[in-house]
């Protein structure tokens, strides 16, 4: 038989291997949503992302995207695949965590409590202890929330190595801790945390279960008071490390930098020359004191705290890129003053943590915060400093759950806690709020949903337990394939693991149980989430869920021992405990597969391709964040996709390093036309213009009203109170621009058709909302542009930010193109916005619009790749009824097939665009198929309704919503093609729940 060594390391690899076939299996082929577009992105060219930057992941991608070899298209699938192994780590470290965690158990039981780092295991016990592992590590590598990191370019999958990584070697030291070079196991532990700072600061929370392990295996006679010092002084180690090291350091050298620079008259960066030369000396005197002295504690710690310091050091990556201004470049961080604001993430503001001001707290007074300094010739001058709102004491309180002024976090508050807006929270509605929704709806469900079952991929989804039934629930649900049903299987076997952990080896329970309260509890409490979130963030939390992972793997032996007196061959019981485990990894992996599967999912790609490829050449568009923008950035950037496009980010244009940007080349897009200077932009100037009426201007020509913004003009300024800041304001809410049609028709960007709509005044109404800086950098651009280059709005962005220009918009694919042709029949509360140019759009959807695998109902795309195939069906529905307007019954007609052929029903379910295209299968001849859409429609709307309305409404109100905005679309198209029968049943099901609505 091989030696337990071997077999440990065997089994292990196994294991591995499992989860790499599993994860290549299943791993996106292209960049997903949210972030992993900007990382595949910012890997590939080695980028500056959003702060707080991820350097030693984008150092690994940019190593993997170099195995592409010139071919771009393999570039996603490379850096996906260091997510996948890193996974694929995690689970084998995870493995071996396990399996050193039950060898101390099984030996203890043997007899041998003391020599368990020594002595063989026998076959017996062995196939126990492997058995342990397997079963925890695969329970763990299937899981819900670690398998979608592990398929796709974000940070967590390589986070949750360092996580795995950290904890193994701190066992494998504990296992060395008495020979001559076990300290060299603490050092890697130092430069591993540092590494992992440069993927994410969640490996941190680790410290204080190492503390405790050091402290058990140090100390001969532990006792409690001994350990709470321990993770005392651990926890001072995180804050040293998460305040002193990461943004302290490189604020001390920002103030020898602008010291030494203003104060001594040194050129740039010789203040950080200094102190670096200064630091380096300090740390060898404290070596040449560890040496002089033997003081080997000293001389470990030191040299940790250098190999953090070498680790972290990947952070030196964005100040050198951004320095080269490269075409991603967020914040700008290029020196040593704005690199710390980037790892401060200051652009994000904060949130009060044990004491601050509640939800309906009022500012008494604002005072400057700490000083900015910018570079202006060969000093550093003081820029505008952020703003610091000062309140009573008696608006603030200990613990503020309840802070958000937000009237839409206000809205969801009342869902959890029955608060007034005129009245101060208690500190039990606090406690109430933290309890209900921060632990249990943001930990807990999540917790279940990964051991019990989760119901589906719908935003706040709930738990399946085993007694649940799929009797009435609405089939968007039902037939989902997220609704993954585990059987409290793995809860089950996870709890009877910690049990028996605590009574056999309460110390290591303690530790487990540690990194599952910080990587968990603590980390809800620190992050003090608002009432809602704009997606599931159940990824923060995966270092909880693999401590958990341990005990399900323990629970192995729980039950090995359980069947100890009805079979007494160590062997044989280990070998049924194990295949009776077994059961829960495998329908782990069975309830997840499908719905983790995003092999040939192509959906966030072809958005933004399709949106780029709707626009003119030499566009500019304005888009929203996140999944309206880095989809577009990774199709750019890595594939090359449309690069005379200029993508500008409507929230960056707030931004004065933004605008900056945008007023440089990039590739083969020409500067922004706007004709500001940065003084008319800098951050705290213009930030936002407020609404301030004068009777004597009736409107205002808007070139004129940017040449006075310009001169910062006194015509424009008001002032807040007696010696309060001036600022810039507008005086009315209508603005003109005038428009040399000769000159515009001459350009040819007008559709023959339209020639008679061009206007020789633009004219629309702002509104009496403030004018933020975005805005006035829009309005600069039209005003200044002369119809030279194409501007347009993403279809996706927030009606808000379109400034009333809609009269105007002109719809081109997925994009608003703004034209000097005012639409004549534009109608506000139609939702219709943008002329249609009929043979110009047929071209671009029929064409140009790549729609791969959307048809395919074997991929599933949750409720987020949902999003833009409705966005289609939209266009193809308002496309088919201009053809239908114009009497081109067989032009409408293909479009209606061309759009139900790429988006079945069977893939991308009926969405309540859909019933656009009933008039035209109407008159078609194709009713069937017209009354197929509206009964499903009105079924699925029906059933949801039903459902929602009595399980939890208040958190599924925006579902509600969708089905009563489906049912409203089912009735307007039956009343159109004067289907009495249809559209009274969509009117009777509104009137039933338009009241609970309104209430």
């Amino acid at each position: 038989m091989r030696s337990y060594k071997s077999l440990n390391n065997l089994v292990g690899w196994l294991v591995f291997a499992v989860a790499t076939l599993t994860y290549l299996l299943t791993l996106e082929p292209t960049a997903s949503f949210w972030d992993c577009g900007e990382f595949i992105a910012c890997s590939y060219k080695l980028l500056v992302p959003h702060p707080p930057g991820a350097p030693t992941f984008l150092l690994l991608g940019r190593i993997m995207s170099l195995l592409s070899f010139g071919d771009v298209t393999k570039v996603p699938i490379l850096v996906n695949m260091l997510s996948a192994l890193s996974s694929s780590f995690t689970v084998l470290f995870l493995f071996w965590i396990i399996t050193m965690l039950a060898k101390r158990i099984v030996l203890h039981q043997a007899g041998h409590p003391h020599r368990h780092r020594t002595v063989e295991p026998t076959r017996g016990e062995a196939l126990q202890i492997l058995g342990s592992g397997l079963v925890g590590s695969l329970a763990f590598a299937f899981s819900d929330s670690f398998w979608f990191n592990a398929v796709e370019a974000e940070v967590y999958a390589m986070s949750a190595l360092g996580t795995a990584f950290v904890v193994w070697a701190m066992l494998k030291w504990e296992n060395r801790a008495d020979g001559p070079d076990a300290d060299k196991w603490l050092i890697l532990i130092a430069y591993a945390i540092g590494l992992s700072i440069g993927v994410h600061l969640l490996n941190l929370l680790t410290i204080p279960a190492l503390g405790l392990i050091y402290y058990y295996r140090k100390t001969q006679q532990p006792t409690f008071w001994g350990a709470v010092l321990t993770l005392a002084i651990s926890s001072v180690i995180v804050g040293i490390i998460l305040v002193g090291i990461i943004p302290g350091l490189p604020s001390l050298a920002g103030n020898f930098e602008v010291f030494f620079v203003n104060s001594i008259g040194l050129p740039f960066n010789w203040g950080i020359i200094i102190f670096l030369l200064l630091f380096g000396g300090l740390i060898y005197l404290v070596f040449r004191h560890s040496f002089r002295t033997g003081n080997r504690a000293l001389n470990t710690a030191i040299l940790s705290l250098i190999f953090i310091l070498i680790g972290y050091s990947s952070y030196l990556i964005v100040p050198i890129r951004s320095s080269y201004q490269p075409t991603i470049n967020e914040n700008n961080p290029e020196d040593v003053l704005s690199f710390v604001s980037y790892l401060k993430r200051e652009q994000y503001g904060d949130r009060p943590l044990l004491y601050g001001p509640q939800f309906n707290a009022r500012p008494t007074g604002s005072k400057e915060g700490a000083a900015r300094y910018v570079r202006k010739g060969d000093k550093y001058v003081k820029g505008p400093a952020r703003i610091e709102y000062e309140y009573d004491d008696a608006d603030k309180m200990l613990l503020p759950r309840i802070y958000s002024s937000q009237p839409e976090h206000i809205y969801q508050y009342k869902k959890w806690v029955d608060i007034r807006e005129d009245k101060k929270p208690t500190m039990g509605q606090n406690l109430a709020f933290m309890f209900r929704y921060q632990f249990g709806h943001m930990f807990w469900r999540y917790f279940l949903w990964n051991f019990v079952g989760r119901e589906s991929d719908i935003q706040q989804a709930g738990v399946i337990w085993p007694v649940d039934s799929k009797n009435g629930l609405p089939e968007r649900i039902a037939e989902s394939k997220a609704y993954n049903n585990f059987l409290a299987l793995p809860l089950i076997l996870g709890l009877v693991g910690l049990f028996f952990q605590v009574r056999k080896d309460s110390r290591n329970a303690l530790i487990v149980g540690l990194l599952f309260l910080f990587t968990g509890l603590a980390i809800t409490f620190y992050l003090n989430q608002p009432p809602i979130e704009p997606r599931e963030r159940d990824y923060t939390f995966t270092g909880a869920f693999f401590a958990f992972s341990i005990w399900i793997g323990l629970g192995v032996l729980a039950l090995s021992d359980a069947l100890r007196n009805l079979v007494k061959a160590d062997g044989t019981r280990a070998a049924v405990a194990t295949l009776i485990c077994l059961v829960v990894p495998g329908i782990m992996a069975a309830q997840g597969w499908d719905d983790h599967n995003r092999s040939n999912r192509y959906n966030s790609t072809d958005s933004a391709k399709n949106l780029l490829n709707s626009l003119a050449p030499n566009a500019v568009l304005f888009t929203n964040g996140d999944n309206d923008t880095f989809p577009l950035w990774y199709a750019q950037e890595v594939e090359g996709v449309r690069t005379d496009v200029r993508v500008a980010v409507l929230s960056y244009l707030n931004t004065d390093w933004y605008i900056d940007q945008m007023k440089r080349r990039a590739y083969k897009s020409q500067p922004l036309p706007i004709s500001m200077e940065r003084a008319n932009y800098v951050e705290g100037t213009n930030d936002y213009l407020p609404f301030v009426a004068n009777p004597a201007v009736k409107e205002v020509n808007l070139k004129e009203f940017v040449s006075l913004v310009k001169q910062n003009s006194p015509l424009l300024q008001v002032s807040y109170g007696e010696g309060g800041p001036s600022l810039l304001s507008f005086p009315t809410t209508k603005f003109y621009l005038p428009i040399d049609t000769a000159a515009v028709l001459k350009t040819g960007i007008i559709a023959p058709e339209r020639r008679n709509q061009v206007v020789s005044r633009m004219e629309w109404d702002m509104g009496k909302g403030a004018i933020e800086k975005k805005n006035l950098a829009i309005l600069d651009m039209l005003a200044t542009n002369n119809w030279k280059r194409p501007i347009y709005f993403s279809s996706t962005v927030n009606s808000q930010d379109y400034m009333g220009l809609q009269p105007y918009f002109q719809l081109e694919g997925m994009a608003y193109r703004v034209l000097p042709a005012r639409d004549p029949n534009y109608n506000p509360r139609s939702g219709d916005d943008g002329y249609v140019v009929k043979d110009q759009m047929y071209d671009i959807m029929m064409h140009k619009f790549a729609y791969r695998n959307l048809d395919d109902p074997s991929v599933f795309y949750d409720e987020n790749n949902l999003r833009f195939p409705a966005n289609y069906r939209d266009k193809f529905g308002r496309l088919a009824n201009e053809y239908l307007k114009a009497g081109n019954l067989a032009k409408a007609k293909e479009v209606a097939d061309k759009c139900l052929s790429v988006m079945p029903d069977k893939s991308i379910p009926y969405d309540y665009y859909t019933p656009q295209l009933v008039e035209t299968l109407v008159k078609a001849g194709e009713t069937t198929r017209a009354n197929q859409i509206m009964d499903v429609l009105t079924n699925r709307a029906q059933q949801a309704l039903a459902y929602y309305s009595t399980h939890n409404p208040s958190l599924h109100d925006q579902d509600m919503q969708l089905s009563l905005v489906a049912l409203q679309s089912v009735y307007r198209a039956a009343d159109s093609v004067k289907d009495e029968v249809r559209a009274t049943k969509a009117m009777q099901i509104l009137q039933q729940y338009y009241p609970q609505q309104e209430q």
